[in-house]
């Protein structure tokens, strides 16, 4: 099969451009997750079974089987998430994403986010803070209380209000982002400031009591992580866009389960390429140590997909406080990037560096011919099941997913 690579990853940098992801809305996810059921959870990374879960996967499941009432204790839930009568499946295989465990069950309020150029949604969880969450593997009563106030109280306060707010093109919320300090992955502060600058007037009109209104606002600026479950499922729209353009070597998907990292590939249509969840270098919380510390786990990596987080590290020096490293690794990382994406972002520009666009569309040949792994900056969960957060790092995908992808690739194009 004779296939210019060029003009094909020209064509999906063009269609990752050309995105403009908006917030739809919010809803219930199994009115509008596609393929959603009542004993499906979805989680973050490539497809897993239960016995091969890590420990803060498991303990999300736990939470998500306890807070939808199908189990009425983590004893209940763990026998019951070991049944078949539990299926499982990768966010990135129904038009979203999950943060960390990226666990989500069929009750759970659900961030809508429309590409305006396709008409193609994507979707998300809501932010539930740092620490001690389900996302983190968390499932004390403290956690399925939150979850249960998210469902009642925060998702249709927001819900309501965002008829009444203009409309929120995430991209342009980004790019100011961008110039303001973030990188929309592990620093979202700028972001979701100004998130609640377009909500907070359109919040006060609905028809909710001051308190739930004044709750409401109250976790939103108290949680600077706010945006992060908007900045994946834009990106995911913008990468999704690339999907599944034939000939292209660009990556669409990097993701992690806590035992494997995953990408798939534009050109490699529903494949999925897998290598060893790798070990994060980074900042503990006080009273942990590297013993304590789960691989590799999230699917907040779709933001260095789409030149974001790691990639953009140059746009947000003060990151380094909670990844750990210097300043100038912030800049060397983005740098870096450069030499394995196909372009760059004509609307994330990076002021430090002339607002030159961030790296954008990582481009398997290159990885594999320069030997550079993409740069992924992230949170660390605790190994055992329940603890939660312990950390922030830097860490990179293991080499294996774009040699396999490559040779995928080499299969199926070059073959005379």
């Amino acid at each position: 099969m004779l296939i210019d690579i060029q003009e094909a990853n020209a064509k999906a940098l063009a269609a990752i451009q050309a995105a403009q992801p908006i917030i739809k809305g919010i809803d219930t996810a199994i009115n509008v997750v596609p393929g959603m059921k009542k004993n499906l959870i979805l989680h973050a990374g490539p497809p897993i079974t239960w016995a091969k879960m890590s420990g803060p996967l498991k303990g999300a499941v736990i939470g998500g089987l306890i807070y939808e009432g199908l189990a009425a204790n983590p004893a209940e839930a763990e026998k019951l998430a070991a049944s078949s009568q539990i299926e499982y499946s990768p966010w990135h295989e129904h038009d979203g994403v999950g943060p960390m465990a990226g666990v989500a069950t069929a009750s759970m309020p659900v961030w809508i986010v429309e590409n305006k150029t396709n008409g193609r949604k994507t979707f998300c969880t809501l932010n539930e803070g740092l620490g001690k969450v389900l996302r983190y593997g968390a499932f004390s009563d403290e956690v399925i209380t939150r979850l249960k106030w998210i469902e009642k109280t925060l998702a249709p306060v927001l819900k309501a209000a965002i008829p009444l707010a203009p409309e929120i093109n995430l991209k342009n919320m980004i790019a100011q982002a961008l110039q303001m300090g973030d990188e929309v992955h592990n620093r979202n502060k700028a972001a979701t400031s100004m998130l609640i600058r377009e909500l907070a007037p359109a919040i006060t009109k609905t028809s909710f009591s001051q308190e739930e209104k004044a709750r409401v606002l109250e976790f939103m600026h108290s949680n600077d992580h706010f945006f992060l479950n908007l900045s994946m499922p834009a990106a995911k729209a913008m990468l999704q866009a690339a999907e599944w353009i034939e000939g292209s070597t660009i990556v669409t998907t990097m993701c992690r389960n806590g035992t494997e990292f995953g990408i798939r590939v534009a050109g490699l249509k529903d494949r999925w390429f897998t290598g060893p969840a790798q070990m994060i270098r980074g900042l503990l919380f006080p009273g942990f140590e590297e013993k304590d510390c789960n691989p590799d786990i999230g699917d907040s990596a779709i933001t260095e997909t789409c030149g974001l987080g790691g990639f953009s590290m140059a746009a947000a020096p003060a990151i380094v406080k909670f990844v750990g490293g210097t300043v100038s690794d912030a800049m060397n990382f983005t740098r870096k990037m450069y030499e394995i994406t196909d372009g760059e972002a004509q609307a994330f520009q990076i002021p430090a560096m002339d607002f030159r666009g961030s790296p954008t569309g990582i481009n398997i040949l290159k990885v594999c011919e320069k030997n550079i792994l993409p740069q992924i900056n992230t949170g660390i969960a605790h190994k055992d099941a329940g603890v939660g957060q312990v950390g922030a790092g830097l860490v990179n995908p293991p080499m294996k997913c774009f040699e396999d992808a490559l040779e995928a690739y080499v299969e199926k194009y070059c073959q005379n």
